[in-house]
């Protein structure tokens, strides 16, 4: 069997009927605005999510961070999640780029920032204190998917004290998903439902739906003008960028509904791992499992033992599996069972 790599879902390679509508597209400067595919996008997945305008970047880093400066003047702070992507993992851009401090809250257990947190992270209209300008949240956050009562109910906090509210929903269409699943309805309806929330949102296409790159901002048209500004000035203006939208065209037209997959998989890992000894396992949401380790047990043992035995993953004293396109049933069932037999034996 080839190597089934659970280290991310940004590894999903373009299949072949993507590659097919990449090799098809039309293209153009989009630059100047006249790529005809990356138009048809941005439109698309505006009135998707129901908003005025969208922006295609190539990642969703990019996408954060022309969202972050579009919202904020330097020396104003936006209120994130000590363990959110656009803090913890995005090379503190806001700080760096945007002269906008950063305010973190500690997570409660289920993803969300508790909202007597939230309120008492707002900064008084003081000298002393940097502005409060924005509230962003992550949905979904480490696999885990925010209920929308509590994503309206932090928003309607943040708005009570005058802030704007910003989603990184890099994976958005997962939540949307699983929640259909859950409760019933159409995926892109509770989709729709998510980004009504939020002020903008940041959407990544090269995770679960399998493009090989891109992610969008949406929201007002005023603040998407301001965004392009900023993608123009940190190195993100495209060309023949038509290339890569068609990619995003194919997986929207073809590889939201099939989420569902990679959470049966995720949930197959998950269950096939629970009970070990010396091992505790976080049921997931969506497609992402977290192992923790008992203390004294060597992660990186486990890491390089399954390498070895070809299933990649991520982790230390918390091991990350993720499934995606290209992790298949019978795949996720081989890599259970081969971390069964390491975690027994380390």
């Amino acid at each position: 069997m080839s190597v089934i790599d659970l280290r991310s879902d940004t590894v999903t390679r373009p299949t072949a009927a993507m590659r097919q509508a990449m090799a098809q597209s039309e293209v153009g400067d989009d630059v100047f605005g006249d790529d005809p595919t990356v138009n048809a996008l941005q439109a698309r997945i505006a009135a998707m999510l129901g908003k005025e305008a969208a922006l295609f970047m190539p990642s969703g880093t990019q996408s954060n961070l022309c969202a972050l400066m579009a919202h904020c003047q330097r020396g104003d702070e936006y209120l994130v999640g000590q363990q959110a992507h656009t803090y913890k993992y995005e090379g503190g851009g806001a700080a760096v780029l945007g002269s906008i401090q950063p305010q973190p809250i500690a997570h409660q257990g289920d993803g969300t920032l508790a909202l007597a947190d939230i309120a008492a992270a707002i900064k008084p209209d003081d000298a002393h204190f940097a502005v409060s300008r924005l509230l962003a949240l992550e949905n979904t956050i480490g696999g885990q998917v925010l209920p929308l009562a509590y994503q309206q109910e932090a928003a309607a906090l943040a708005r009570r004290h005058g802030l704007s509210v910003h989603l990184d929903g890099a994976r958005l269409f997962n939540a949307a998903v699983a929640t259909a699943q859950r409760d019933g309805g159409r995926s892109l309806d509770h989709a729709r439902a998510i980004a009504d929330v939020y002020d903008s949102v940041s959407v990544c296409f090269s995770k679960g739906l399998g493009a090989p790159i891109g992610s969008a901002l949406v929201g007002p048209q005023a603040l998407i003008d301001k965004a392009r500004r900023v993608r123009k000035m940190a190195g993100g203006g495209l060309r023949q960028a038509g290339l890569l939208a068609a990619a995003v065209q194919h997986a929207l037209d073809h590889h939201i509904e099939r989420l569902a997959d990679d959470h049966a998989h995720a949930a197959l890992l998950a269950d096939a791992l629970t009970g070990l000894p010396g091992v505790s396992v976080s049921r997931p949401d969506t497609n992402i499992v977290f192992v923790d380790l008992a203390p004294g047990r060597d992660g990186a043992a486990v890491v390089q033992r399954a390498r070895a035995a070809g299933v990649l993953l991520t982790g230390l004293y918390r091991l990350r599996l993720v499934t995606h396109l290209d992790i298949s049933a019978a795949q996720a069932q081989h890599a259970a069972q081969v971390l069964r037999q390491i975690l027994a034996d380390a």
